[in-house]
């Protein structure tokens, strides 16, 4: 718990106070899917709580890191350098996080069919929060079915964003 209060207070300074809430609300949809699915609460917490860490540098900052720390990056991550934030937020030493826990942060943005279960958890948790709000989605239905059958709510997840990239000329 006390790792927990740290993390907290240095995401405090370094992400704007909407990231901040919504790593707030990852944390906690994360410990709730981790009571019904039996994974380690406080194991799911943080990495719900650090799954944005990354997310607000710039596009120079992520290129630069990648570069400077020997990360292996696609084609479509150098065209998408955004959803590097995965990566990149996995890869930091600062907060000493298991394995489990950097794959986990790693697999938010793109999924993995390597992903485990608090994996699986903390990508749904992105999604569903309670502080997201969506008229692209029926985010209700994707929340009622997380507490359901998490690889059905994952499916239905990428169902739904890959629709709705399609039907949007978005990579």
């Amino acid at each position: 718990m006390e790792n927990i209060e740290k993390i907290k207070k240095d995401l405090k300074q370094v992400l704007s106070e909407r990231r901040y809430e919504h790593s707030i609300g990852v944390m906690n949809m994360a410990e709730e899917l981790a009571k019904i699915y039996k994974v380690d609460m406080e194991t799911a917490k943080i990495a719900g709580l650090l799954h944005d860490n990354a997310k607000e540098m710039t596009k120079e900052e992520m290129l630069k890191y990648v570069e400077e720390n020997n990360i292996e990056i696609t084609e479509f991550e150098k065209l998408n350098v955004p959803i590097l934030h995965g990566k990149i937020g996995a890869a930091k030493k600062k907060y000493g996080v298991s394995e489990q826990i950097a794959k986990a942060i790693e697999y938010h943005t793109t999924t993995s069919p390597k992903m485990d279960t608090l994996a699986k958890i903390i990508y749904v948790s992105d999604k569903v929060e309670l502080t997201r709000k969506s008229e692209k989605f029926d985010i209700e239905s994707e929340r009622k079915l997380a507490t359901i059958d998490l690889d059905k709510a994952v499916l239905l997840i990428i169902n739904n964003t890959t629709k709705y990239l399609i039907d949007n000329n978005k990579m």
